[in-house]
């Protein structure tokens, strides 16, 4: 009796000792589990990696209207302190979209800030006042690369610091347009990445006689 219970005792142990034998731990378990994630992960963000040509095939239904060369012709403005780029909407009289590549070589971001670089709020303005120039200084009673004066600025909202490598989307309406007194009135908002980094409710100009 005591023989067989021996040998039902070990033939027992064998048992549970193969089953182990097959067995994953948790930690082990878990550690396969994180490793097969982080190399999905990294699967899926290479996947996503879109290269240089798509990236740049993004902008290829945009257009340029105006060129740094015509803005030239048409803006008294001379560098540093030509802030529209180039000029990819236009509707004479009344609308434009335009844009300004920030770059680090700007002279103003050496003291603003040193260790933290924002394109100063009020260049924004400036830019977009640029942009409305364009507009005005090509209808009836003006002349490119006559002089705009900053007459008001009114309801002016800054909503998300524009940095260097940023490129800021501008557009701008023309509301009002007096050719006699040489006033006209505007309203703009600029974007980057799609979002609105700065918009004004209204901007008034005077052309200098």
């Amino acid at each position: 009796m005591k023989v067989q219970f021996v040998a039902c005792m070990t033939t027992l142990l064998s048992a549970v000792w193969s089953a182990d034998a097959f067995m994953v731990s948790p930690s082990r378990s878990a550690s396969v589990s994180s490793s097969t994630r982080l190399y999905e992960e990294t699967e899926a963000a290479e996947d996503a990696s879109m290269g240089a040509e798509a990236i740049s095939a993004l902008t290829k239904g945009v257009t340029t209207v105006f060129s740094s060369e015509d803005i030239a012709k048409i803006l008294p403005h001379r560098y540093p302190f030509l802030l529209v780029d180039k000029v990819v909407e236009y509707e004479a009289g009344k609308r434009a979209v335009g844009i300004k590549s920030v770059t680090l070589n700007e002279p103003h971001f050496t003291g603003h800030f040193p260790d933290r670089p924002i394109m100063p709020g009020v260049l924004q303005v400036e830019a977009l006042a640029q942009l409305a120039g364009i507009v005005c200084l090509q209808m009836e009673g003006a002349s490119p690369g006559a002089v705009f004066f900053f007459a008001g600025v009114d309801g002016v909202k800054w909503k998300k610091p524009v940095i260097p490598g940023d490129t800021l989307v501008m557009e701008v309406e023309i509301t009002k347009w007096n050719a006699k007194f040489g006033i006209a009135k505007a309203t703009g908002r600029a974007y980057v990445d799609g979002k609105v980094v700065v918009e004004l409710k209204e901007m008034t100009f005077a052309l200098a006689k």
